[in-house]
């Protein structure tokens, strides 16, 4: 999976191909799926969810340039793979999912294989977490017609956000913000297609 899917696309951290080789990927797709779990493509989860093709959550976690020393967020846990390759890379992750089976489900897996620097919130991740900002990186892995403010807010001076913008169904484009200060700026890393980022409010 690493040398043929995400090192030839020209993912290069060796801290990022080296925690994506340490997850057991398999342990995180609905049992039914296991054969196909390194396949490149991503995999349906309950709640109507999926679990991202490798490469991207590759792709996204090289782009958030995590040292390991940083507090990272996630926004949508899904079925906690994303939150475990983070996890390797980071010194604290919090992530949030607002489908209670889907935390609870990955926090029993991310506790059984030992992430025992992961929080698990059940929550409407659009808010972030403000009890654990500022966050040195947030990955928000579903999609959004806008960057949720408080995303921004809880990021530290320096900070990287990294989300897919666009509508479902249409080309939605994976956009890295950079906080400087006050101020902010915004790039566009290619297009992407994920489900959408459903907000409680």
């Amino acid at each position: 999976m690493v040398d043929k899917q995400i090192k030839k696309r020209g993912v290069v951290d060796p801290r990022v191909l080296a925690a994506m080789a340490a997850v057991p990927r398999h342990r995180f797709v609905p049992k039914m799926l296991t054969k196909q779990a390194y396949a490149d493509h991503p995999l349906p989860i309950p709640a109507s969810q999926t679990i991202s093709q490798p490469y991207m959550v590759a792709l996204m976690a090289e782009a958030a340039e995590i040292s390991p020393s940083d507090r990272v967020l996630e926004v949508g846990t899904g079925s906690g793979y994303g939150a475990a390759v983070l996890s390797e890379l980071a010194a604290d992750v919090v992530t949030v999912e607002r489908h209670q089976k889907l935390a609870d489900a990955a926090r029993e897996m991310l506790d059984e294989l030992g992430y025992d620097n992961v929080t698990v919130l059940n929550a409407d991740g659009s808010l972030g977490y403000l009890a654990r900002a500022p966050y040195a990186a947030v990955v928000v892995t579903a999609s959004s017609e806008t960057i949720p403010d408080p995303l921004v807010e809880q990021l530290a001076d320096g900070g990287r956000l990294l989300i897919p913008l666009g509508s479902l169904g249409e080309v939605q484009h994976l956009t890295r913000l950079r906080r400087t200060g006050d101020q902010s700026t915004t790039e566009s890393l290619g297009w992407v297609r994920f489900v959408p980022l459903i907000e409680d409010r």
